[in-house]
This record gives structure tokens, C-alpha cells and sequence, in this order.
């Protein structure tokens, strides 16, 4: 790294106009040596006539200063046409470097207007002397010194400005990054190069490090979902000597997440985690998420087919939520139900169909069509059967600790491996209970900040709209007055709502493809600056921020947490445990003590919902002693029921022809 001296600066080159290339308020061009250190991306300072340097006690210097940054650069001789050197090498590209005299050869450069000062009146780039930036340069360049130096800083650490021999820090605004003025950052990139995940996994370590403390207090939920990718964020990775110098510089310790809590699904025999940290040093880290009906229920519309269910359906489904759910419920040929769990719902619908048929086959109930109740029972039943592990038929839910969030922890919930439906509606449910308790002031913390993998999936510019599209929306139209911010990452940004993007008040671009570089959202950017987001290296990224006139290029160091694809090859998954073993395990988790053998005494012979529910009711409640409670649990010993011999209700018939 090359050291100046600050105190008498050496200029790199000068700003020249011409009638074709004239210098205007936001774009001029300059000449350098050719050996200059001169880059695209790289910050430099103008002075006009009459500047000089800030003195002592002076803010700024005296006279015009312009700021800017490279976008384009090209090379000129004195050729008019490339047939001169043709002739003059006799068409031998040998002899060309034996001719007696050296043509003269220059760099021009063009650069973007980042700042100038005094900003008023805004006037054409003088042509004066240009500098390399420094530190102090930079931060004024990115209207940086506004939140950096207040008496309430906000600046959060993004990455290193490396350009000219100089390494300096960038900081994104929290009130901007967070809100409440802008808020959502988006990334962009190709698959494997573009480091999105790492990106965000070092963006929360430097948010969890420079949250500002008058902001209060700062949580996040990721949502990983695909593969391993933020399974290991508690283990550290592999950091060499330049990484570590960075997070020096950057003021991030290099560290993984000191605070994370992990949520998995079941599998479908409902007692092995649906996750790739299963192995036995991880999965006593993992918490069961298991959803029941009341969960379920309010959100119906992300698990049922709209072609399926109409206005009818959805007004039965109220009626379930409003005046059946959790109640005391007369079915109305006096049988009395408590609605709590999909076992009971399907009684009561039983009960239903029987008592219709009991008075001749009646078509109507409680206002409702029978050809309503059944499809609304199928669907549900479809979805217990579809989500199953995530959704269970019977037994306590197990949630996210709801209004109990701490402070700097990061929540991944993993479904990587559940279905899509399940995805949509973890993806659903999380993000409206978010909302609902942060409208409240009643989560635990008072910024989110919700990771969301897949953009092109979940919020697609050209899909349906779902309704995970529509809370994508919500949050980035709306997220930021609650402290709900949203961080999304995808492969291709002219695929996704305009409106989701659009909202980001950051945007991150990584390694881009040439094909996505060719649409029309990228036609602002100058082609040198579109060749090196395409050759961009891992661990560069290009950022646009509101304080930024223009994008500009930074470095951040590895993440120092483990890799998915590394953390598997460390912590294998596990086989999955047969049904004994893994009671055992789970019960285990409650209590260390307990004797393996007395627990498969007390399972032996019982019916696997039986056990399940027990072990649920054990999760849930915690107790001291949790070999008498799960004994309790299981209640006494009873014969299973005799399977029914026939099916009271009738099938289910061809509901195309339904009028209802």
C-alpha cells in the first residue's frame, strides 16, 4: 500500500474540456500518466482555481472542490486511423516494436460528479489538478461525514474502498439502511460468485456491532432455504491474516454469531428434525417448529387453492376461527365439541355429516352447504398431510419465542428441506406475527431484520400473486415505520417486483451475468462499469446507498462463520433415528440424567401418536421432572381402538359440477 503525504499532495492528473467532451456539473474528463495507479471505481478530488487544502480549524477547503468517481477510461494516440500503423510496421506486428520512435500515447479518463463544494451554485467542473482521494476524501465523496461524526452517529460498516493505494472504510446510514427514513437492502448476483449470503452474514455482524444504542435493540430472522446455507452461523470459519487485518479496519469482530437460535420442522414420522444440522454436537441446538390448527387456520389463504375455495369457503373458514376454535360448540344434534387440534375438527365435522344424514340428508348447516364443509375438510386434511411434521394432526405447538426476542440473536428458521406449501406458509406466519408484535412494541426488540433467499421465487415480477408476494410487498412498502426490515437476495433483479426492488432503499450488486447486464434496469450504468460487475471477484461488491450519487465498488472480508458446503463436510448429518431412539433423544434434551432404558419401557406398546403428543406436552411445559411428566403424559395403558368398519360419511364427489 502506497503512503502520501497528506500535507502536500501530488496531483495524478488534470481535468481537460474539449467541444466534444466538454466538463459539465456531473460528469468531466481528466488525463493521467500511463503508469498511474488510475482505475474504474476509483474516488477522486478536483481542485478549482484558487483552492488549497483545509487549514488548521477549517472545516473544508477554500475555493471549489469537486469529488468524483471513475466510470469509463480510454487510450488515444496520435494515429488517425489504425491503417498509419499498419503501413508503418509494413503489416508485421514484429517490426512494430522496431520502429525508431515510440508513438505518444495518453489516458483519458471520464468521471461521475459525487459532490461539490460549496454546492451552491452549481457549476461546471473547473479545470484544475486532480487527486487520488484520501480517508477524509472519501467520506466527504459519500456524504459520509453527516452521520460518521454527528452527535448521534449511525454509520454501520459495509466494506472497504480500495483504489489507487488506498484502503479506506464505507458506512451505509442506519436510518437509511433501517429505517425509519429508507429501509431493505437488496442483492444481486450469479449463483456461487456473487457471495450474496456471505455478504449479508458479514452486513449483520457489522449491524450487530454498530447498531446505534438509541435505536434500542436489534434481532434478525433467516429464513434458509436451500441447502446448508445458514446452518453453522455459531461456528467459526476459516480466516487467514489480510480477513482478519479487514475486520480490524472495519471495526467487526471476527467472530461467528455469539447468539443463535435454530427452528426445524419434523420430518413426517414426527420426531426427527427436517434439517441438515442433525449431527450430534448440533442437534441439541435445533428446536422443534410444529404448527397445529389455530395456527394453521389463520392463514388458510396461503395453503388453499384459490381456484378451489370462493368466498363461501373462505366465510366457513371465518366461522371455524370466530365461533368454533378454542370454544365450548354445540354441533347442533347434541353433541358438544372443543375444537383445539386437526383430530378435532375432523369429529366435529364427522359429527356434522352424521347428523345431516340422520334427518334425511339435509344440504344445509348453520347457513353453511354441506358441499362447503366437504371441500373445506379436504383441504385442510390435505394440508396436515402435505406439511406433515410441520403441521400436526394433534398435540401443543411448538413456535418462535414470541414477544421473548433478544437482543443482537439471529433466528434461522431452516426449511430448506420441507415442502413448498409448508415454505409458504412458515414464510407466511413469521412474517405477520413480526408485524403484529412489533405494531404492539411487544417483540423483544425494536428492529427485525427478516433474510429472505429466492427473491425470484417468492417475489417474482411475472408469478402469481401469492400471498407470500403480497407480505414481500407489505414490508417493503410499509416494513420500515415498524422497524421491519427486509433483506432479500436473488440471482436475477429484473425478475423480481419492481416493487419489492424498487423499495431497497441499499441495493448490492455482486458478479452479474452479461445476460442480466443487457436489461434495461442497468442502462444508467456506463459499459467499463458493467465489464466489472461481470468480472467482479469474490468478496467485491458494487453498492448504491441514498447518500451515494453513485454506485460505488467495496471489499469485505470472509464471513467468519462456517460455509454450509464446509460446515456439512465438518458436522455430517446424521442418519435418521428410529422412532425409539429418537424419543429417547428428544427427551433427553429436557433432561440429561434420565436413564435411556426406563424411557423405552414406558414407550413400549404404545401408539405412536400417543408418544408424540407426550413427548409435545414435554417440550412445551418443561418441568423439573420430566420423567413424571411424560409418564403423565402418556396416561394410562389402553387398548386401541377397533379400526371402523365403514365410513359414515359418503364420498366426496366431482366438485366441478358443484354449484357451491
Amino acid at each position: 500500500m502506497i503512503e502520501r503525504d497528506t500535507d502536500a499532495p501530488i496531483p495524478v492528473g488534470r481535468v481537460v474540456a474539449t467541444e466534444l467532451k466538454p466538463a459539465t456539473p456531473h460528469q468531466f474528463h481528466f488525463w493521467t500518466a500511463i503508469e498511474s495507479q488510475m482505475g474504474i471505481g476509483a474516488i477522486v478530488r478536483v481542485m478549482g482555481a484558487g483552492s488549497r487544502e483545509p487549514g488548521a480549524g477549517e472545516s473544508e477547503a477554500a475555493g471549489r472542490v469537486v469529488h468524483g468517481v471513475v466510470t469509463d477510461g480510454f487510450a488515444y494516440s496520435d494515429l488517425l486511423t489504425p491503417l498509419h500503423d499498419v503501413a508503418g510496421a509494413d503489416g508485421d506486428p514484429v517490426r512494430a516494436t522496431e520502429m525508431p520512435t515510440v508513438r505518444q500515447e495518453i489516458r483519458l479518463w471520464t468521471a461521475a460528479v459525487l459532490r461539490q463544494e460549496p454546492e451552491e451554485p452549481l457549476q461546471p467542473v473547473p479545470l484544475g489538478q486532480v487527486f487520488l482521494a484520501t480517508d477524509a476524501d472519501v467520506a466527504r465523496a459519500l456524504r459520509m461525514d453527516a452521520y460518521l461524526h454527528s452527535a448521534a452517529p449511525t454509520a454501520v460498516p459495509v466494506g472497504l474502498y480500495t483504489a489507487g493505494g488506498l484502503e479506506a472504510p464505507v458506512y451505509l446510514d442506519a436510518d437509511f439502511l433501517l429505517g425509519p427514513e429508507a429501509a431493505h437492502l437488496n442483492i444481486s448476483g450469479v449463483s456461487g460468485l456473487a457471495t450474496k449470503t456471505s455478504a449479508v452474514e458479514f452486513l449483520l455482524a457489522s449491524i450487530f456491532r454498530h447498531f446505534p444504542a438509541h435505536k434500542g435493540r436489534v434481532a434478525a430472522v433467516a429464513f434458509n432455504v436451500k441447502g446448508s446455507d445458514l446452518c453453522f452461523l455459531d461456528r467459526p470459519g476459516h480466516l487467514d491474516d489480510e480477513d482478519r487485518r479487514r475486520y480490524e479496519r472495519l471495526d467487526v469482530p471476527a467472530e461467528p454469531f455469539a447468539h443463535v437460535r435454530y427452528y426445524a420442522p419434523f420430518k413426517a414420522d414426527g420426531v426427527n428434525l427436517n434439517t441438515l444440522r442433525t449431527h450430534p454436537d448440533l442437534i441439541g441446538d435445533v428446536e422443534p417448529l410444529v404448527w397445529g390448527l389455530p395456527e394453521v387456520l389463520d392463514f388458510a389463504e396461503v395453503l388453499l387453492n384459490r381456484d378451489d375455495i370462493d368466498a363461501k369457503a373462505d366465510a366457513f373458514i371465518d366461522f371455524l376461527a370466530d365461533r368454533v376454535l378454542g370454544r365450548d360448540f354445540d354441533d347442533g344434534f347434541g353433541g358438544r365439541h372443543r375444537v383445539q387440534s386437526f383430530a378435532d375438527l375432523d369429529r366435529l365435522f364427522r359429527a356434522v355429516f352424521d347428523g345431516l344424514e340422520s334427518v334425511g340428508r339435509g344440504e344445509m348447516w348453520r347457513t353453511h352447504h354441506i358441499a362447503t364443509l366437504r371441500k373445506v375438510r379436504n383441504r385442510l386434511a390435505n394440508v396436515s398431510t402435505r406439511c406433515k411434521g410441520l403441521v400436526a394432526d394433534d398435540g401443543p405447538s411448538s413456535d418462535l419465542p414470541w414477544g421473548r426476542f433478544e437482543d443482537r440473536t439471529v433466528y434461522v428458521v431452516d426449511v430448506a428441506n420441507a415442502d413448498p406449501l409448508g415454505q409458504d406458509l412458515v414464510f407466511a406466519r413469521v412474517v405477520s406475527k413480526l408485524r403484529e408484535y412489533l405494531e404492539r412494541h411487544d417483540l423483544g426488540v425494536d428492529t427485525v431484520v427478516v433474510f429472505v433467499d429466492e427473491l425470484n421465487k417468492y417475489a417474482s415480477a411475472d408469478g402469481p400473486e401469492t400471498y407470500v408476494k403480497k407480505m414481500l410487498l407489505d414490508i417493503s412498502e410499509r416494513g420500515r415505520y415498524l422497524g421491519l426490515v427486509l433483506f432479500g437476495a436473488e440471482q436475477f433483479r429484473s425478475q423480481v417486483h419492481r416493487r419489492v426492488v424498487g423499495n431497497a432503499g441499499t441495493q448490492v450488486f455482486g458478479r452479474m451475468d452479461a445476460d442480466e447486464l443487457a436489461t434495461p434496469g442497468y442502462q444508467v450504468l456506463t459499459p467499463a462499469t458493467k465489464i466489472k460487475l461481470a468480472t467482479l471477484p469474490a468478496g467485491e461488491l458494487m453498492v448504491r446507498h441514498p447518500h451515494f450519487t453513485q454506485p460505488i465498488f467495496v471489499r469485505f472480508p470472509r464471513p467468519a462463520v462456517l460455509r454450509g458446503r464446509d460446515g456439512v463436510e465438518r458436522f455430517p448429518p446424521a442418519t435418521d433415528l428410529p422412532f425409539e431412539d429418537a424419543v429417547v433423544r428428544l427427551l433427553l434434551r429436557q433432561d440429561r440424567t434420565l436413564a435411556p432404558n426406563r424411557i423405552r419401557d414406558l414407550i413400549a406398546d404404545r401408539s405412536v401418536d400417543d408418544v408424540r403428543r407426550a413427548v409435545a406436552a414435554v417440550r412445551r411445559t418443561r418441568p423439573a421432572d420430566v420423567l413424571s411428566a411424560f409418564r403423565r403424559a402418556l396416561g394410562s395403558r389402553v387398548a386401541p381402538d377397533a379400526p371402523a368398519t365403514a365410513e359414515s360419511v359418503p364420498p366426496l364427489g366431482h366438485l366441478g359440477d358443484d354449484p357451491y
